[in-house]
């Protein structure tokens, strides 16, 4: 039976799927040695944790390596399609679980639920009702999005006609933006909106976009909302704008050091909501997630190729390995 490995355990719809498709094997750890040890002679790889590039050079058997969500910053993208194997992803299975998360923590910060929670409980009632003083409506207000992928799409959307926010977006791709999005700058972007919404994949290009340049552009109450990946932004610059009350606040999914040390001084700053990187993760979501990156596995394994291939530069190389 073809041996389909996975990085961490899945939906157990996915898992039945797979199972009913070959031998599958979940890791008993994700670091890289266990995946390097416990992923010999795997086919397909579901992808929740960062593969090491040496995993290509010892999996002579590997086929593909399908991302159990969009971004494949996980995978080594060179090193894979050098080895000839087929990258996959499942882009938009959980893009509405993440702007349900995005809506909720701008709405958060907005009615400053973090610091009333707190004062109401250790203090009492009025201690945590005068929060309310500083409280902000989220319609009316401009939301811009960076990135307008899957996720900056189902964001506009769930902002666009279920608030009533007016939307700007940076995409690459300047004119598959929706109707209703005006396109600006990133400069641009940050001077101008209420609420900055990162959901942008990280690339050379985005790596520390949100700068200590960009965020010193920002409107005093500025919100930032990170979905994408931690090192889009410069933490230094970030801390320093929050601590000093320049922007309004932050709420954080995503972090360049993951898990976040419980020192860290994101911890310390009522106007900082962290989660550790859920925004995407309900059990619908993980059930989409699993069964469409499953079903991406069997297409492989029946000979053809994925749906959301992201290399497709790799199939001359994959063919000669794997003809169909």
């Amino acid at each position: 039976m073809s041996v389909i490995f996975s990085t961490h355990p899945l939906h157990p719809q996915a898992e039945a799927l797979l199972k009913a498709a070959g031998d599958l094997r979940i890791a008993s750890a994700p670091d890289p040695e266990t995946l390097l040890r416990e992923g010999a002679g795997a086919e397909i790889v579901i992808v929740r944790a960062r593969i090491p590039p040496a995993f290509f050079q010892l999996a002579s058997m590997l086929r593909a390596v399908i991302r159990h969500g969009a971004g494949i910053d996980m995978i080594p993208y060179d090193t894979a399609t050098a080895a000839g194997v087929l990258i996959a992803n499942v882009p938009g299975a959980n893009a509405l679980t993440v702007a349900e998360h995005v809506l909720m923590v701008s709405l958060a910060l907005l009615r400053q639920f973090r610091p009333m929670d707190r004062d109401l409980r250790n203090i009492g009632w009025s201690a945590g009702r005068a929060h309310s003083d500083r409280a902000l409506d989220l319609a009316g207000r401009t939301m811009g999005i960076v990135g307008m992928g899957s996720v900056g799409k189902a964001v506009f959307r769930k902002a666009k006609y279920g608030f009533g926010l007016e939307i700007v977006a940076n995409s690459r791709a300047p004119a598959s933006l929706p109707h209703g999005v005006r396109f600006l700058s990133v400069d641009d972007l940050v001077s101008t909106a209420d609420i900055v919404v990162l959901c942008c994949p990280l690339t050379p290009e985005t790596t520390g976009l949100v700068s200590r340049d960009r965020i010193a552009r920002m409107k005093p109450g500025t919100i930032l909302v990170n979905v994408s990946r931690g090192p889009v932004v410069d933490d230094a610059a970030l801390i320093q704008a929050l601590e000093g009350g320049r922007i309004g606040g932050a709420a954080l999914d995503v972090f360049s050091t993951q898990p976040l040390p419980l020192e860290h001084p994101y911890f310390r700053l009522n106007n900082v909501i962290v989660t550790p990187h859920l925004a995407g993760i309900t059990e619908e979501s993980m059930m989409r997630m699993g069964t469409e990156a499953a079903a991406e596995a069997i297409r492989v394994l029946e000979g053809g190729l994925p749906t959301n291939l992201r290399n497709p530069e790799v199939i001359q190389h994959y063919r000669r390995r794997f003809p169909a």
